[in-house]
């Protein structure tokens, strides 16, 4: 379920990256024929790595979880190997062009995503099918390939719950006609306060819906449901119910728990480790449980999928920035083809899937294992010894058929939270230093995080990536058409803004060369050689005779305005405030800054 998280959102990403706006070039029924035989392709591909790991199965006798690592692994790759196949069919195949002959489609976030996830749901029910032998053989289950399929169906779909609901809000709100809001989901804060506030509201009242979309049920009446609803008392534990969590049939040995406020929060056992699990052991599973609550896991998971949101929204600008200003892709970019657009889109998806990948694998991961770790912990620390919190686990590794070493990304191997628990037994610390640890780990994570954010929304590195993506694109435009003034003119402008003031000049000299009556080189050369801090009188004057140039052609408040710090700079100050006057007069917007230049030249002296 946590691996599907990720592939979820690496779902998400491609789709909503792939182009739908250029038609691809081949007709509709090559497409479909294209489609089904790399479906196909895939299912045979699933068929006999299972069929090939049945074969094992039946012919050995396994102790040590080889053939389930097997298993696990090879739903793992072919999930990996479904995501392959959904890119193809993204990039290369362009299925978001035909899907976008659906009514709506192009103009709802929500069926686009519907759309992409039931394609990828599809390729996962290929692979579960496929896997379903293997699972009943490794796991001796008796459920059904039906129930298999469908339990997987429905174990992952709340994962997909938030997602849908913040479309379903952000297509209402598009459609609807409150500027406000909408101004205020086109600036990053705005939009990293709006995901926060709505996923922190979702996170406490979606567990009534998940537990329902489930079908969890109350658990029967028994001496062992009473024990630990009195265990729960006993502590002063809050939540709402302890349900039958019915995944694969209550065949799965789990317990989990959900919710932010104890109204809403649930505490889910499946039936099978009821019945396996002893009073005591069961205890144990339930403190488990409680740590996760106690330290607010929840309220972490939360700060962690914000903080992810809010570093990727500079992070994409900057990745198309590196990405287009490369000759290559930029030629793919420019491109009239659909096949070299969706090229390039999946050239710029490539950095974000990574950082995707890195950003829950391995930070967060960390966390997550160190979150299981202290709820191991609080466990044996509220049930007075490690002991039946040990043994919970063994039973768990023993009847699943998982082996006591592999860990996953989430956990720590069955072994090694074993081996942290009877360290515990000699020296009661470990808890509190492990406590320390996972503070420490999460304030460095907030510094980092959040310096990373601020540089990439608030400090300006996303402005600074796109003014070189532009000089890119400008400068190879200037190299094909010398004589485009209006690229040389943009050029120019963008060195100016940078600083690099002498690429500035000699482009609006060279632009002067070609238009020599052109308003804004020479206006624009006026005001640079006018404030320069190092200028000479020659440039002094060069500047008074361009600015006239300028304005003689146009009189516009912003020429007027160049010229009269011409005239300042040359020492004729009651030219500069007459002719700053005049500016003034004429300016319709920004006037603030024309009173703050005429207040200049009235209250200072110029340079001789």
């Amino acid at each position: 379920m946590f691996n599907n998280i990720i592939y979820f959102i690496v779902v998400l990403l491609i789709f909503s990256v792939g182009s739908a706006e250029i038609a691809p070039p081949f007709p509709f029924s090559i497409f479909l024929v294209s489609v089904f035989s790399l479906w196909a392709f895939f299912a045979g591909l699933c068929y006999f790595r299972f069929r090939a790991l049945f074969r094992a199965i039946v012919a050995t006798q396994e102790t040590d979880g080889y053939l389930t690592r097997l298993y696990h692994g090879s739903i793992t790759r072919l999930s990996m190997a479904s995501i392959v196949v959904f890119a193809i069919d993204v990039y290369l195949l362009n299925i978001k062009y035909w899907l976008g002959r659906i009514p709506w489609f192009t103009e709802s976030s929500l069926l686009q995503g519907l759309v992409g996830l039931g394609i990828f749901m599809f390729f996962l029910c290929t692979v579960w099918i496929f896997a379903y032998p293997c699972y009943r053989s490794l796991f001796r289950s008796p459920i059904s390939r039906a129930s298999y399929v469908l339990g997987q169906v429905r174990l992952n779909f709340p994962i997909l719950l938030p997602w849908m609901v913040l479309s379903f809000v952000y297509d209402l709100i598009s459609l609807s006609q409150w500027q406000l809001l909408k101004s205020l989901l086109d600036r990053p804060v705005g939009q990293i306060v709006f995901f926060a506030v709505f996923l922190g509201v979702l996170m406490v009242f979606m567990p009534r819906w998940v537990q329902f979309l489930w079908g969890c049920k109350p658990l029967e009446d028994s001496e062992k449901l009473r024990e630990l609803k009195r265990f729960l008392a006993k502590h002063g534990f809050k939540y709402r119910d302890i349900l039958r969590w019915p995944v694969f049939e209550g065949r799965m040995l789990t317990a989990g728990i959900m919710g932010l406020v104890g109204r809403y929060r649930y505490i889910l056992v499946t039936d099978s480790l009821m019945d396996l699990l002893s009073t005591e052991e069961l205890k144990a599973v339930l403190a488990h449980e409680m740590g996760h609550a106690r330290y607010k896991h929840l309220v972490f998971y939360l700060i962690f999928f914000v903080g992810f949101i809010a570093m990727s929204l500079g992070l994409f600008d900057i990745f198309f920035y590196l990405v287009a200003s490369q000759p290559f892709f930029l030629k793919m970019l420019t491109g009239q083809s659909g096949g070299s657009i969706n090229l390039f889109y999946l050239a710029l998806s490539l950095p974000m899937l990574i950082t995707l990948v890195l950003y829950f694998r391995y930070i967060m991961g960390f966390f997550m294992r160190n979150f299981e770790r202290q709820a191991d912990l609080y466990s044996a620390k509220l049930m007075g010894t490690p002991r039946y919190t040990i043994d919970s686990l063994e039973k768990i590794a023993l009847w699943s058929g998982k082996s006591r070493d592999i860990p996953s990304w989430h956990h720590f191997s069955i072994r090694e939270r074993v081996e942290c628990l009877k360290r515990m037994a000699a020296d009661p610390g470990i808890a509190t230093r492990h406590n320390r640890f996972v503070l420490l780990a999460f304030v460095i994570y907030v510094l980092c995080v959040g310096a990373l954010t601020y540089e990439l929304n608030f400090a300006g590195a996303t402005e600074r990536f796109s003014q070189k993506f532009l000089v890119r694109v400008l400068e190879r435009e200037a190299e094909k058409e010398p004589s485009n003034t209006a690229a040389l003119e943009a050029l120019a402008m963008l060195y100016h803004k940078s600083g690099d003031v002498e690429k500035a000049l000699r482009i609006y000299r060279k632009i002067l060369s070609i238009q020599p009556n052109n308003t804004v080189a020479l206006n624009n050369l006026a005001w640079i050689l006018a404030t320069n801090p190092d200028k000479t009188s020659d440039e002094r004057r060069e500047a008074l005779t361009l600015a006239k140039r300028a304005v003689a052609l146009r009189r516009d408040p912003t020429y007027l305005d160049t010229l009269a710090e011409a005239y300042f700079v040359n020492g004729q100050r009651r030219k500069a405030i007459e002719t700053a006057k005049e500016a003034l007069a004429l300016a319709r917007k920004n006037r603030d800054y024309f009173v703050g230049q005429l207040k200049k030249f009235e209250s200072t002296q110029a340079p001789r």
